[in-house]
């Protein structure tokens, strides 16, 4: 299993600081997992294979390009600093 750790900072919140860790079997298009944490609490989450295909044929978007928005915005870090905003709610 790979796993990544990138500290954000959400667009709905600057001054917060959160850390997201990603987990991923083969690739982020099988699925992953998400924790999420302001270093006081931690929210967990999983997303199948079915909900990346899902939410690609939603925004009417190449899977396989979708997937690699996915990994850009979640795995990147550095390399795809300032280019994605999160937003916590």
């Amino acid at each position: 299993m790979e796993k990544t750790l990138n500290r954000i900072h959400p667009v709905s919140d600057p001054e917060a600081t959160y850390f997201l860790q990603v987990s991923w079997e083969k690739d982020l298009g099988t699925g992953f997992g998400l924790l999420l944490s302001d270093c006081q609490r931690a929210w967990t989450g999983t997303v199948s294979e079915s909900d990346i295909s899902r939410e690609a044929a939603d925004i009417e978007m190449d899977r396989e390009k979708y997937v690699e928005e996915l990994r850009k915005a979640l795995i990147a870090g550095e390399e795809s600093a300032g280019r994605y905003n999160f937003v916590i709610s």
